[in-house]
């Protein structure tokens, strides 16, 4: 288990990196495809619960380090979704194509409507998605689009991304 949690948690760091570096010049509506979120999805509906959280903690900490956001922000957001993630580990067959769209989908949702909470919470203090813009049915879209390469991409990686089974 160790060894899943550490290889998703770098590749969702690198996948940070990437978003935050050389696809931020690419970005729709100032929204680019959050590859890291897709990662977690991926890690934590294959190896469920308490895989998610740990590797949606671990990646949301780096992102924080990352970024301008308060510390311990992104850590816990990516833990939540990594949980709810792995709460439906093995319940549906992993499609090449609809579940993986779906599960970005609802995940950037529940990103979305988990950051309007702790906005609302700390009175302003954390930044949240502008409802007057495009930004959030960017990001959905463009999270929907990239997740069934991501996931297939991420298939390559399955010996590394799954856990082993000791017998």
């Amino acid at each position: 288990m160790f060894g899943s949690i550490a290889w998703a948690t770098v590749i969702a760091s690198v996948a940070a990196l990437l978003q935050s570096t050389l696809l931020v010049k690419f970005a729709v509506f100032h929204a680019v495809p959050d590859l890291a979120l897709g990662v977690l999805v991926y890690s934590a509906y294959i190896n469920g619960t308490p895989v998610g959280q740990t590797v949606g903690f671990a990646s949301g900490l780096v992102i924080d380090f990352m970024s301008a956001a308060p510390l311990g922000f992104n850590a816990l957001l990516r833990t939540l979704i990594g949980a709810g993630a792995g709460l439906i580990k093995g319940t549906f067959f992993l499609d090449r194509f609809v579940l993986p769209v779906v599960l970005c989908i609802v995940a950037t949702v529940l990103k979305a409507v988990v950051v309007a909470l702790l906005h609302f919470l700390f009175a302003g203090a954390v930044p949240s998605y502008d409802l007057g813009t495009l930004v959030l049915p960017a990001e959905i879209a463009l999270n929907a689009i990239t997740a069934p390469f991501l996931f297939a991409f991420l298939n390559l990686f399955s010996r590394a991304l799954r856990p082993r089974m000791d017998s």
